[in-house]
């Protein structure tokens, strides 16, 4: 499951400190010159850094390790070691980025916005720091102290103002297809989906919408089953929801709960989104049977019926969206 291009894990290093010297000044004319030992340089560090340019992880995805440079040890004539140099990660807006206990280092939410994800160690004093009247030549100075070592996770969740809620095989893909320039895979076979597929959808007026296509989630996900957690991490940045059953499901209603209840056990604020519940493959369906699916819902929770194929209730399904997103 590594090769999301929604999540990477790359193994970081930043840099070592120097070493502070402990030199003496020796020079022809000043037999005790005392110490003169620079401190050593600071690591460097690993950066996290904002690129509205880019809008997946995908770069990063063959990035195993990234180490920062070492700092470099003091010397004679308190000169101090050069800094490490410091690595930059880059990220598209909206990353998050988590230590391997799952603590957040830090977030971009704009471009060119710099975060420290890890600090490189920091230059050792040079002997020239330890002197005193009673020690007028100390012979030491301090070691560097060594940089950070460890996983970081990044992740970006996706932005979106509708995001398409469903089993594997509900449709998503076909609709995407259908109402944006978005070419996502379409197969019929669970988990077609691997990588979520934003689209931009045209509306009336020269008006338009972002629709993502979360990958298909399964009964038990909110659990861990399947690939089901990867997925649901999506649906939380996204403004409305939009619920797809499949005409050709064996209980509408039912299907439609057992999603719902996904991501209440996921979290529960994503229920207090807006929502619309639509039946996908619409094509397949006469009035008759429409009028007995729609009989499963209570009032309030009536769907719409669409097919993506046909082209039937598209812009029923694009009106009830804008109604929700600006109503």
């Amino acid at each position: 499951m590594s090769n999301f291009v929604d999540y990477v894990k790359i193994h970081c290093t930043s840099g070592h400190g120097g070493a502070g010297s402990a030199h003496l000044r020796r020079e022809k004319y000043i037999p005790k010159g005392g110490p003169d030992g620079g401190d050593g340089g600071r690591g460097g560090d690993i950066i996290m850094r904002g690129n509205g340019h880019e809008w997946t992880l995908l770069p990063l995805r063959y990035t195993r390790h990234v180490k920062a440079g070492r700092g470099e040890n003091g010397a004679k004539n308190q000169l101090t070691g050069a800094a490490g140099e410091d690595i930059y990660i880059n990220v598209p807006i909206g990353t998050i980025a988590k230590n391997e206990d799952g603590e957040i280092l830090g977030e971009i939410l704009e471009d060119g916005q710099e975060i420290i994800i890890m600090k490189g160690g920091k230059g050792g004093l040079g002997n020239e720091h330890f002197k005193s009247s009673t020690n007028q030549t100390p012979r030491y100075a301090q070691p560097g102290l060594p940089g950070e070592e460890g996983f970081v996770v990044f992740e970006l969740k996706i932005l979106a103002d509708v995001g398409l809620v469903g089993f594997p095989n509900a449709g998503k893909s076909t609709l995407l297809a259908s109402v944006s320039a978005a070419k996502p895979k379409i197969a019929n076979y669970a988990f077609t989906t691997l990588t979520p597929n934003l689209g931009i959808v045209d509306y009336r007026n020269y008006k338009s919408f972002v629709m993502a296509d979360i990958p298909g989630i399964i009964e038990g996900a909110a659990e861990g089953k399947g690939l089901g957690h990867r997925f649901l991490r999506h649906i939380e940045r996204n403004s409305i929801l939009l619920f797809l059953i499949p005409a050709d499901s064996e209980n509408h209603y039912k299907e439609f709960e057992i999603l719902e209840n996904e991501l209440k056990e996921y979290n529960p604020e994503l229920l207090e989104k807006d929502y619309i519940i639509s039946v996908s493959k619409a094509d397949l369906l006469d009035d008759e049977l429409k009028a007995e699916i729609s009989a499963e819902f209570p009032e309030g929770k009536k769907p719409i019926f669409f097919s993506g194929v046909t082209g039937e209730g598209l812009m029923e399904l694009k009106d009830a969206i804008w109604k929700k997103l600006h109503g």
